[in-house]
């Protein structure tokens, strides 16, 4: 740029050094912004050309030369400059040097502060609706597999010992459920980004007859920002963002951390295809999740960018700051791990393939079957914490002989309690144990089909 000068150097009497100016740019980062910019842009002066601030004949002028800028910059032929600053500059140098003192009337009515405000909202709620797509193929694929092993049993863990038998479904719909709320906090964070700040201009508003409630419509905003001070500086609905996208990445990381346990042969339980798994540089017969491990450690990552949006924005004095350029990197970089965890899972997921069996000897394992005979025996009449003590002390015998309760002998149980009949061995069969819990959230077959169908309903 001509002598370093910027669009606001009159008041300045010498030119910003080198180390300044490439120190505060943002265009390295938020040129990615630059279809939002346009859309903003092309709103404003719409606007502006309605409430008669600019003229008919400068509108389509604008109009004209934003579309060609659009069309530069996708064919990648649109040069950035540092120099320029921000992606807001080199846009609105590009359209003047296009379209000539109709570009320069473009900016009427407005200020960077709420332009960049403006282009982060319509950023972020592409964005959201992108990721909600995409949490809702990651669901069905979790459908898919859990349609497929309803009638799996699996230990299901509580400290990571073996505690109750269940539908190997049935777990994986849990994370559908942790998904499904998922959606819902961006739904409903979607409506809080869904607010124009254009108008705002600087801080205070702006002296022209402009109508914000046009630019809203125009935007497909729900609405305007009621402040003009809170307008332009609110960053509430980035950090929300970030902790919906913070809460999608640990369930994700959870699940992650079980494919990892699964998949080592101490378990056994599961085996992911080789595209998402390498090999060892040493030990030959080493078959790494590396995906699922990535995941897990991505989550610490986006955690980490909600902590600096936090702190980015914990001692701001109204309006804006230039501390607030700092919240784009964090933002961006949160959406895209995101994206990418997602779409990868979605398709993981089709790749996993189940070992029934495996499962199976580990529930064996863990007499995951002795809450089933506690309950057995209070239905008969006995007080739940002599069950208890009971069912402990037969487990204590059936260790001693290194067999599963269902393996004792009718007379063996008897040993511990005469309540104890024939019948109880359809109680103690994993099989048994798994459809007594037949009622709306339980882990029988019937009820965890009974689920995937409410679910794929509510995904249509």
């Amino acid at each position: 740029m001509e002598n370093n000068k910027k669009t606001w150097s009159g008041r300045f009497s010498e030119p910003v050094s080198e180390l300044v100016e490439r120190y505060t740019a943002s265009i390295g980062f938020d040129y990615r912004l630059a279809e939002y910019d346009i859309q903003g842009s092309q709103a404003h002066a719409k606007m502006l050309a309605a409430k008669g601030i600019i003229s008919q004949e400068d509108l389509t002028a604008i109009i004209d030369g934003l579309n060609q800028i659009k069309d530069e910059i996708q064919d990648n032929q649109f040069v950035w400059l540092q120099e320029l600053e921000d992606v807001h500059l080199n846009i609105e140098k590009r359209l003047t040097a296009l379209v000539g003192d109709a570009g320069k009337r473009l900016h009427t009515g407005r200020s960077r502060n709420d332009q960049v405000a403006t282009d982060i909202r319509l950023f972020l709620r592409a964005s959201i609706d992108q990721i909600v797509a995409l949490i809702k193929a990651t669901q069905r694929a979790l459908l898919d597999l859990a349609e497929k092993h309803t009638n799996t049993v699996m230990p299901g863990f509580t400290h990571l010992q073996v505690a109750q038998p269940v539908s190997f479904g049935h777990h994986l719909m849990a994370y559908f459920e942790m998904l499904k709320r998922d959606v819902e906090r961006l739904s409903d964070c979607r409506k809080r980004v869904n607010q124009l700040p254009l108008g705002a201009a600087a801080l205070a508003g702006t002296s022209y007859p402009i109508e914000r409630e046009m630019v809203a419509k125009e935007l497909g905003f729900d609405g305007v920002c009621a402040n003009s001070l809170d307008a332009v500086s609110d960053r509430d609905f980035a950090i929300e963002f970030c902790s919906c996208a913070s809460l999608v990445m640990t369930h994700l990381s959870r699940l992650s951390e079980e494919l990892i346990l699964w998949m080592s042969p101490s378990f056994g339980f599961v085996e992911l295809a080789d595209r998402f798994c390498t090999g060892s540089s040493i030990m030959p017969q080493k078959k790494n999740p590396d995906v699922p491990e990535l995941v897990r450690g991505k989550t610490g990552r986006i955690n980490g960018h909600l902590v600096a949006l936090l702190t980015l924005m914990k001692a701001q004095p109204l309006a804006y700051n230039k501390d607030n350029q700092e919240d784009k990197e964090p933002l961006f970089d949160t959406v895209d791990t995101l994206v990418d965890t997602l779409r990868i899972y979605a398709d993981m997921l089709t790749g996993v393939r189940v070992n029934p069996d495996a499962m199976q000897q580990a529930t064996m394992r863990g007499y995951a079957t002795a809450t089933d005979l506690a309950d057995y025996l209070t239905k008969k009449g006995v007080p739940f914490r002599d069950s208890h003590e009971i069912v402990a002390k037969t487990v204590q015998y059936a260790e001693q002989k290194a067999c599963d309760l269902s393996d004792l002998t009718l007379a063996e149980l008897q040993m511990f309690s005469a309540q104890v009949e024939q019948d109880i061995f359809a109680i103690l069969t994993l099989d048994g144990s798994m459809k007594s819990r037949n009622h709306i959230g339980g882990t029988a077959p019937e009820q965890v089909a009974a689920a995937i169908d409410k679910a794929r309903k509510g995904l249509a």
